[in-house]
């Protein structure tokens, strides 16, 4: 209760002192959404979802709400609990204020927002397909088949036109048109491919082979991998500057965050992180990189330009999904 109140208490400095807005993460093994202020560097609060677990989450374009789909207590493509719902979080007063029940168990994961038309996009592995949710509602609308299983992550086209999503175990990329709500092409990778994003101008799709040591970069102008760029070891999250010149790529097993220069299409800095890093959100003002640190409970912090690691943020247990929430 103490605790509690104590937070309660230095909240509203640490808002005034948070001004661009705020880094909300998904704490796994704590079952809380973690509301973290960049500029003090320290998570100011947590709010429980009641569900096990969220893996992503997503904030409204105003910042008011987090939406985190509870997945399960698996990982993908293991035996586990299947999650029925999701989540919405009320950021400022710290508590779960809506949810949106799938009915049967759907395993949904990763949240996006709809660049154009603002309609909440998830992942639903089980049902090989990407939920269109009404955010205001908080009911399906639509759903779009991704013609794979294990469809994990999405990236959604700065026109909102496309989709791509990372099909884990059939080591594939599903290419979807967002707006006729149709698969338009399945692009084989590997094996095994995890995460996956977009370069600035959309102009090229990045997921990382989970067989080897390489990252797949994909044409999405032609829908074929044109050139893969060599890895210390095999990436896992990756997130592109908006500049067009970088990809930092989290590389789990050498505890390292690399710096791929896309005019070269090779790495160009390695930064070493705290233990098992996931998932990479560039700030913004592009000023610094956060990456979620599974197995340390931080958060690193990476200057973009420098690529010195700064002090890292300590974050709840098993931190995986990251998303900025901006300040109202």
């Amino acid at each position: 209760m103490l605790r509690f109140f104590l937070i309660a208490s230095v909240l509203p400095l640490a808002m005034a002192a948070a001004s661009s807005g705020w880094l909300i993460v998904a704490n796994k093994g704590d079952q809380t959404v973690g509301i973290i202020d960049p500029a003090s560097g320290h998570e100011v609060a947590t709010v429980p979802e009641g569900g096990t677990t969220a893996h992503e989450l997503i904030a409204s374009p105003d910042g008011r709400f987090a939406y985190a789909p509870i997945y399960g207590n698996s990982g993908v493509g293991k035996p586990g609990t299947d999650g029925t719902n999701m989540v919405v979080v009320d950021l400022a007063a710290h508590k779960v204020v809506g949810n949106l029940d799938f009915g049967k168990g759907v395993r949904p994961h990763c949240p996006l927002i709809g660049p154009k038309n603002g309609m909440l996009y998830v992942t639903t592995e089980l049902e090989q397909t990407i939920s269109v949710i009404d955010p205001k509602s908080l009911k399906v609308v639509a759903s779009i088949p991704t013609g794979q299983k294990e469809s994990h992550m999405l990236a959604i086209s700065r026109d909102g036109r496309r989709g791509y999503t990372a099909n884990v175990g059939p080591g594939t990329v599903s290419v979807l048109d967002l707006e006729a709500r149709k698969t338009l092409a399945v692009i084989p990778i590997s094996g095994e491919t995890q995460r996956i994003s977009l370069a600035a101008d959309d102009s090229m799709a990045f997921t990382s082979d989970q067989t080897k040591p390489q990252l797949a970069v994909i044409d999405t102008a032609t829908n074929k991998v044109k050139t893969w760029v060599a890895l210390p070891a095999p990436g896992y999250g990756t997130a592109a500057t908006s500049d067009g010149r970088w990809l930092l790529v989290a590389v789990p097993k050498a505890n390292q965050v690399a710096v791929v220069d896309l005019h070269a299409m090779k790495v160009a800095a390695t930064v070493d992180v705290p233990k098992a890093p996931q998932e990479v959100l560039i700030r913004p003002d592009q000023r610094v990189a956060y990456v979620s640190c599974d197995a340390s409970h931080q958060v690193a912090v990476i200057g973009i330009g420098d690529w010195k690691a700064q002090k890292p943020i300590e974050a709840g247990k098993g931190v995986d999904g990251l998303a900025w929430a901006a300040a109202r």
